[in-house]
């Protein structure tokens, strides 16, 4: 009798790279993000989606706050049309980034969650940046 792992068979190694594949271009994740800012290699906008108030307490260094409600075709204009955008907001728990990663793709905007958020830049250990630099 199979475990509960192998119960169900695993996916032919084609379809899984496709599968997988697809999924990375849907997200980066913390680590990702913060050696393209280490090595000065920012081809990306690191949008940081949560409040104001919870960005001014902390935030990833090189982040800029810019709430998904104020995701409008008219302050996006301020980048160029294929410019990507890496989103995120609290962590797992939170799908604040999924949101305005929808809002950004609704406006014809490249974008990539960056998994596990604040969560996930604090459990790789990285330092967080507590100076606003807050979009209006």
């Amino acid at each position: 009798m199979p475990s509960a792992v192998s119960d169900i068979p695993a996916a032919e190694p084609d379809l899984a790279a496709a599968h997988y594949a697809a999924k990375l271009t849907f997200e980066t994740d913390c680590s990702d993000v913060r050696a393209a800012f280490a090595a000065g290699k920012v081809d990306f906008v690191l949008l940081d989606v949560r409040s104001p108030a919870l960005f001014a307490q902390s935030h990833v260094p090189g982040a800029i706050n810019l709430p998904h409600g104020k995701m409008t075709a008219h302050r996006m204009s301020e980048w160029a049309r294929n410019t990507l955008f890496v989103v995120y907001c609290a962590g797992p728990h939170c799908n604040g980034a999924d949101k305005a990663a929808f809002r950004l793709a609704n406006l014809g905007l490249r974008a990539k969650l960056m998994i596990g958020g604040m969560t996930g830049w604090a459990d790789e250990g990285f330092a967080f940046e507590t100076e606003t630099i807050a979009a209006e």
